[in-house]
């Protein structure tokens, strides 16, 4: 698929949110970015949500916690800790902060 505007924006936010991720991270946090229901964000926006929410799912506890019967809000909680370690050694230039509602 040719290049768009949007899609540039995305891989350069990637690149600078995340420098050291692995391939296969990268590749699916940018088909989530692109996805349909955040193309009304910009694209550095879009790229950390996907971000969390990829980490979160594929890197973390937080399924297992949901499947124990934490809630949402509970099970992210507890696994902030877990997706900032994985930020970390991605050398994300942004971790999950705790009070911060993006996440």
């Amino acid at each position: 698929m040719p290049p768009t505007g949007r899609r540039r924006a995305v891989a350069k936010s990637l690149t600078a949110l995340l420098p050291l991720a692995p391939y296969a991270d990268i590749e699916a946090i940018r088909t989530e970015a692109l996805a349909m229901h955040m193309k009304t964000l910009p694209p550095s926006i879009a790229v950390w949500l996907a971000t969390v929410a990829h980490v979160r799912h594929a890197h973390t506890d937080y399924d297992k916690l949901l499947s124990e019967g934490y809630d949402r809000d509970s099970a992210r909680f507890f696994v902030i800790d877990q997706t900032n370690a994985t930020l970390t050694r991605w050398r994300a230039t942004r971790l999950l902060d705790p009070d911060d509602e993006e996440g």
